[in-house]
C-alpha cells in the first residue's frame, strides 16, 4: 500500500517502480524466458523483449567488462530515475496532486534515465565508439519512451515537498 499512501513522495514512488521494473524484467530468468518464448516480429513479443532491455546478470561467457557494463546500466537506470525525478520541475510545481505534469515528469525522467545510463555505460565497454554510444542512448530512450508511462503512473499523487 506504499504506492497509494497520500504522503508518498513522487520521486520515491517513481524510483521504487523503476527498481521493480529493472529487478523483475531485467533478471536473467525473465530474459531467458522472453528470448525462448516470444516472437520478436509481433507487437507483444517486441514489447516483452523491450522490457528486458536493462538486463543484469551474474555470469556469462562475455568478458567481465561487458558484464560489469550491463549490471552498471541496470543500476544507473534506477539511480538516474531518482535524479531526474528530483530535477524535473513538473512534479514539484504542480498545484494539485495527480496532475498530468506529474505523469509526464515521471515518464520523461525514465526516458532520460534510460538514455543516459546507456550512454555512460557504453564508454566502459570493450571497443567503445561515439556511434555506438549514440546508438545505445537511442536504445535507452526507446526503452524509456515505451515503458516510462509506468513510472509516470507511479508518481501520480505524490507529495512534492514544501509549498
Amino acid at each position: 500500500m506504499a504506492l497509494t499512501n497520500r504522503y508518498k513522495s513522487a520521486p520515491g514512488a517513481g524510483t521504487l517502480a523503476a527498481l521493480i521494473l529493472v529487478l523483475v524484467f531485467g533478471s536473467p530468468w525473465y530474459v531467458d524466458w522472453v528470448r525462448e518464448n516470444t516472437d520478436p516480429d509481433s507487437a507483444g513479443g517486441w514489447f516483452l523483449r523491450l522490457l528486458a532491455w536493462p538486463a543484469w546478470r551474474f555470469d556469462s561467457s562475455d568478458s567481465i567488462q561487458e558484464i560489469f557494463a550491463d549490471d552498471l546500466k541496470a543500476i544507473l537506470v534506477v539511480v538516474l530515475t531518482l535524479v531526474f525525478l528530483y530535477l524535473l520541475p513538473g512534479s514539484q510545481l504542480a498545484r494539485a496532486r495527480g496532475t498530468l505534469s506529474q505523469f509526464f515528469a515521471g515518464w520523461a525522467a525514465y526516458v532520460f534515465a534510460g538514455a543516459f545510463a546507456a550512454l555512460l555505460t557504453t564508454l566502459i565497454r570493450t571497443n567503445p565508439s561515439l556511434v555506438g554510444a549514440f546508438q545505445a542512448a537511442g536504445d535507452g530512450a526507446e526503452y524509456g519512451l515505451f515503458t516510462g508511462w509506468i513510472i509516470g503512473i507511479a508518481t501520480l499523487g505524490g507529495y512534492r515537498g514544501r509549498r
